[in-house]
C-alpha cells in the first residue's frame, strides 16, 4: 500500500477538531505509553500538549529517548548548491522561475573547487541541491557531479526534483546514498494552489519519490513539510506518519524528519500560518517520542541561539558552514534561496557542541567501503 492510500484515509479526518477535544490528562496518559500510534502522535500535537506542564514532560521524555538512542552525538553536514535553474513557479522560493535572479549551473571544474573548499573543513557528508529543472540539471549532470563529489566525501545525499526509480538507481550507482525531499505541504488543495507551473505540479509523483528511492537502494531518507505554507498541525502530523510509513516498509533505511520553517525570500509571498518557537519545540519533541529511532535534522533556517537551546531535545543532525547560493567558492555567487539565520562555520559549530557536552561527528558512513564489502 503506497503512502497515498494512508494520506487519503485521513484527508476527511478533522485533525484540528480532534486536537481541540484533547485534555491535559489525555496527554499525560499518552506519554505513559510505549510505542505510540497515529492518534497518540496527534494527541501530542494538540493545544493541550503545549501547556507548560505537558510540554515539560514531553521535553523530558524526548531528552531521555534521544540519549538512549543516539547518545550525545550531533552529525554535521553542509549543502552544496550546484544549480539554481528552476522551472517551478512556487511563490515562496527565491529560485522559482518567475524571479529575475542570476542563474548559474556549475561545471565539473567548479563543482570540484567547491568540494575541495568544503572538504577542508573536515566534513565528509554533503547534500547536493539544485533547482527543479530536468533541462537545467539532468540526471546525467547529477551523475557527473556525484562522480566528482565522491572523491571528497564518504556520503552524498541529494535534494533535487523527484526522479523515476531507474534514475534513483543510476545515481545510487554513482555514489549517491541519501535523499532529502520535502512535500512542502500534505494539503492537496493548498499544494495545488501554490504549484501552478513546473514539475512540482504533480503532487502524488512527489509524494511517492521516497518510496521509489528506497526501492532503488538509497540508505537514508529525510522527509517533512515546509511549515508555514498550510495549517501546520496537519503538516506536522502527516510528516510523522510519512516517516513512520517509510520506516515500517523499509526497515533497513535510515529515516529522518525535519520541520523547516519559512524564511524570507525573493518575492512578496506572505504566509498566514506562522509557527512560533514553542510550537516548533512541541512538534519536534512529539516526533521524537513517536519515532524514537529516527533522525531529526535542524537547519540553519533556525537561529544559533534557538538551535543551541533545543540541542538536548531531539536533534541528531545539523548543517554548518552553510550557503544557499550557487558558486560561493568561485567569486561569482548568486542570490541565496533563503536567508540563513545561523552563519556559524563548521569549526565554530564543533567548538560550540563540545563546550555543551555534545560530540560533533563529521563522518559516520563510507559509501565506498560498504560498497566494496558487498
Amino acid at each position: 500500500m503506497p503512502f497515498t492510500d494512508i494520506l487519503s484515509k485521513y484527508e476527511s479526518f478533522d485533525a484540528a477538531a480532534r486536537c481541540a477535544s484533547v485534555t491535559p490528562a489525555q496527554v499525560v496518559q499518552t506519554l505513559r505509553k510505549g510505542r505510540l500510534d497515529e492518534l497518540d502522535y496527534l494527541t501530542l500535537l494538540s493545544p493541550a500538549a503545549s501547556s507548560p506542564e505537558c510540554l515539560e514532560m514531553m521535553a523530558q521524555r524526548a531528552l531521555e529517548t534521544t540519549r538512549r538512542q543516539f547518545g550525545n552525538v550531533i552529525f554535521l553536514f553542509t549543502p552544496l548548491y550546484v544549480s539554481n535553474i528552476c522551472d517551478n513557479l512556487c511563490p515562496y522560493c527565491s529560485f522559482a522561475h518567475q524571479h529575475k535572479i542570476r542563474r548559474r549551473h556549475l561545471n565539473a571544474t567548479e563543482v570540484r573547487r567547491e568540494a575541495e573548499l568544503i572538504a577542508q573543513t573536515g566534513l565528509r557528508h554533503i547534500l547536493m541541491l539544485t533547482g527543479e529543472s530536468r533541462k537545467g540539471a539532468s540526471v546525467r549532470y547529477l551523475s557527473e557531479c556525484a562522480g566528482v563529489l565522491k572523491d571528497f566525501f564518504s556520503s552524498i545525499a541529494i535534494e533535487v526534483y523527484p526522479l523515476d526509480g531507474s534514475e534513483y538507481a543510476e545515481l545510487v550507482g554513482c555514489g549517491v546514498d541519501g535523499l532529502t525531499i520535502y512535500q512542502e505541504t500534505y494539503d492537496r488543495g493548498i499544494y495545488a494552489a501554490l504549484h501552478r507551473g513546473g514539475p512540482k505540479e504533480n503532487f502524488e509523483y512527489r509524494l511517492l519519490a521516497p518510496e521509489r528511492a528506497c526501492e532503488a537502494g538509497v540508505r537514508a531518507v529525510t522527509v517533512g513539510a515546509l511549515l508555514g505554507l498550510a495549517p501546520p498541525l496537519r503538516d506536522a502530523w502527516m510528516s510523522g506518519l510519512h516517516a513512520r510509513y517509510i520506516l515500517d516498509r523499509f526497515p533497513s533505511v535510515e529515516i529522518s524528519g525535519s520541520f523547516p520553517r519559512l524564511r524570507p525570500q525573493e518575492g512578496e509571498f506572505e504566509s498566514g500560518f506562522s509557527v512560533d518557537d514553542r510550537t516548533f519545540v512541541q512538534y519536534m519533541t512529539a516526533f521524537r517520542i513517536f519515532m524514537p529511532s529516527a533522525g531529526i535534522t535542524v537547519s540553519t533556517r533556525e537561529s544559533a541561539s534557538f538551535r543551541d537551546s533545543i540541542l538536548p531535545l531531539g536533534p541528531t543532525k545539523m548543517s554548518a558552514g552553510v550557503s544557499t547560493s550557487v558558486g560561493r567558492g568561485s567569486g561569482n555567487e548568486t542570490e541565496s534561496q533563503f536567508e540563513i539565520a545561523d552563519r556559524r562555520t563548521v569549526g565554530e559549530m564543533q567548538k560550540n557542541l563540545l563546550a555543551r557536552g555534545f560530540q560533533p561527528v563529521t563522518v559516520d558512513w563510507n559509501y565506498a567501503l560498504c560498497r566494496d564489502a558487498t
